[in-house]
């Protein structure tokens, strides 16, 4: 790949054409993956509510398993663009190879454990008597296709690193589509109730794995890549992404830790609180898309040995996350008499769930600073601060979060909480922006 000179690169308006071209397809294809979850319960839905609780408990385990691995996308999305920035595209597919086997490893340790264990772990969930075996039917058969949704976060990584945010968001539809298109024949058609929905979606799954690894290899071979795995390169990539899983650890403590004292609250507010989580959960995935587009950018300059440059992409993208949280904030706020009674006709829980939807609006520009740095620091591969900032910030959410219920608080108290949480985060991530200590260069963090 021919780099642009440094000074034709560093522009404001050519980071926005480059930021845009990157996050936009990045956002596509983050929205399209709760797709597949949406669909299959929609189709469970109509075969009785037994089903569905079933669904929803083996759901949730799945969710857990895979999003903890999330870091196999991150960390292969930094070492990849760091190579294509160095204009060492063979070693960057030999990269993005060890973040493949990595996950294939991964996946087929969950298999290991998670077969057997289903019962147990539906156990722990709680499932009632009617439900549980329904779950454990769903999570034995979708825990088959955990090999290939990681090769998937691995192999986005890859194309991410590439520059390439278009191909995913291609895939993620394909993958959606087909997954509908199985979902309904094998419910249905073939009669296989909740096993259908599983193993259409395991099908989709495997489907999307085998374009992305098409992709891959057919990178690999015309730059002369080897497909084998290679112990040496599965441990770097192993290495790299254990600070990345203690963050998604820590991080989703905090979350786990809002909900449980959301549900100490009483119904009322633990209701309202997970129609709060779930606008979060959508605004996340916006501003997600720009930290996506920082990882590859912020990984090919520092690639490139181009501080200059890494400096001035991560300025523009802060500029860009203040903005889109400013636009996103007054989103919520403009529009939350249209979609407020989308969720509940509850006059309690609507009381409750304004004014925390309020502290939500107030916080977007930080939470856009926020993903904006995390995105910087990922693809600037330092991940173990990122990881020592995500437990102090846990360190200091966790006995402020668990006192709300003591000292008399509600659902709003508990997410100025949230909001000190994000305030934290934002000190951290920029306190090390501002130290300059992530810009290390090469085609490798030393």
């Amino acid at each position: 790949m021919t780099q642009a000179p440094t000074s034709a690169r560093s522009t404001p308006r050519h980071h926005d054409r480059e930021i845009i071209a990157l996050a936009l397809p990045a956002f596509g294809a983050l929205v399209a993956e709760p797709l597949f979850v949406m669909v299959d319960s929609a189709v469970v839905g109509h075969l009785g509510t037994a089903q569905l609780a079933g669904l929803g408990v083996a759901a949730a385990l799945l969710a857990t398993a895979v999003n903890i691995f999330v870091f196999l996308a991150y960390a292969t999305t930094a070492a990849v663009a760091r190579r294509v920035g160095a204009g060492d595209l063979a070693g960057a597919i030999r990269q993005g190879m060890d973040g493949i086997w990595l996950a294939l490893l991964l996946g087929a340790a969950i298999i290991a454990v998670a077969l057997p264990a289903a019962p147990a772990l539906v156990d722990l969930f709680g499932a009632s008597d009617t439900a549980a075996p329904y779950a454990i039917t769903y999570l034995r058969i979708s825990t088959l296709g955990i090999p290939a949704m990681l090769v998937v976060l691995a192999a986005t990584g890859v194309l991410r690193g590439l520059q390439d945010t278009r191909t995913p968001l291609y895939v993620a539809i394909g993958g959606f589509g087909a997954n509908a298109a199985l979902n309904a024949a094998l419910v249905y058609g073939v009669g296989l109730g909740i096993a259908g929905s599983a193993w259409g979606t395991v099908i989709a799954q495997n489907a999307m794995a085998a374009v992305y690894l098409a992709v891959v290899i057919r990178g690999a071979r015309r730059h002369g890549t080897s497909l084998r795995p290679d112990a040496a390169g599965i441990r770097a990539c192993a290495h790299a992404g254990a600070p990345l899983l203690i963050r998604t650890l820590s991080l989703r403590a905090v979350m786990l830790i809002a909900t449980a004292v959301a549900a100490r609250l009483g119904d009322t507010d633990i209701a309202a609180h997970q129609i709060v989580l779930t606008l979060w959960s959508l605004l996340a995935f916006a501003l997600d898309a720009i930290a996506i587009a920082g990882q590859a950018i912020i990984g090919r300059h520092l690639g490139a040995g181009d501080e200059e440059g890494a400096r001035a992409a991560c300025r523009r993208m802060v500029r860009w996350g203040v903005a889109s949280g400013v636009a996103l904030g007054l989103l919520v706020v403009a529009s939350r008499p249209l979609f407020i009674p989308l969720f509940t006709t509850d006059s309690a829980v609507r009381d409750a769930l304004l004014p925390a939807l309020l502290v939500t609006a107030l916080i977007q520009p930080v939470s856009g600073v926020v993903f904006v740095l995390d995105g910087v620091l990922m693809g600037a591969g330092d991940g173990p601060y990122l990881a020592w900032a995500m437990i102090a910030t846990l360190a200091v959410f966790a006995p402020v979060a668990l006192l709300v219920p003591s000292l008399g608080g509600g659902l709003t108290a508990l997410w100025c909480t949230m909001a000190l949480m994000m305030s934290v985060r934002m000190a951290t991530l920029w306190l090390r922006t501002r130290s300059g200590r992530w810009i290390v260069t090469g085609a490798v963090r030393g």
